[in-house]
């Protein structure tokens, strides 16, 4: 055992740390994640985002991959933040938030087909944002499932 590792595990036992998880794999980690959301249709989105205010619906999505696949409607007023802000944008504490942001606000997380959302929606949980998911088959499933979408050639 080298000096500094054996310094490392002293420090953790003397100040009760735990060392960061690891995972057998991204999909470990997915797993992992989704084991703490309760995940939604897209209908399920749908529904929530036209009957209560206090729901957001969040395109984290690269700006050429919605111009590929398409948009939700604009009529329903959805957030684009792309994934690599999404953190800094909906922490309640940080200087970079949104108007919106709110440990109580109900986000919902859109990536393409649902992964990145997972991951994501995971992270704003870790943050406190407690009533953060995503929907089950992203984007896709959402269009699939004849809900309102803009940008979309046919």
């Amino acid at each position: 055992m080298t000096a500094l590792f054996a310094t490392v595990v002293d420090m953790v036992r003397k100040e009760g740390l735990r060392p960061a998880p690891r995972y057998d794999g991204v999909d470990a980690l997915l797993a992992d994640a989704r084991s703490r959301l309760d995940r939604i249709s897209p209908r399920a989105a749908f529904q929530e985002l036209i009957t209560h205010e206090d729901v957001l619906v969040v395109d984290i999505r690269p700006a050429a991959q919605r111009a590929a696949e398409g948009e939700v409607a604009p009529s329903l007023e959805p957030l684009v933040i792309e994934r690599n802000v999404l953190e800094w944008r909906f922490d309640p504490r940080s200087d970079a938030r949104i108007p919106a942001a709110s440990y109580d606000l109900r986000v919902i997380v859109l990536c393409q087909e649902g992964y990145t959302s997972s991951l994501a929606a995971d992270a704003l949980q870790s943050l406190g944002i407690h009533r953060a998911t995503d929907v089950v088959g992203g984007f896709a499933a959402w269009r699939a499932a004849g809900l309102p979408v803009a940008g979309v050639v046919a």
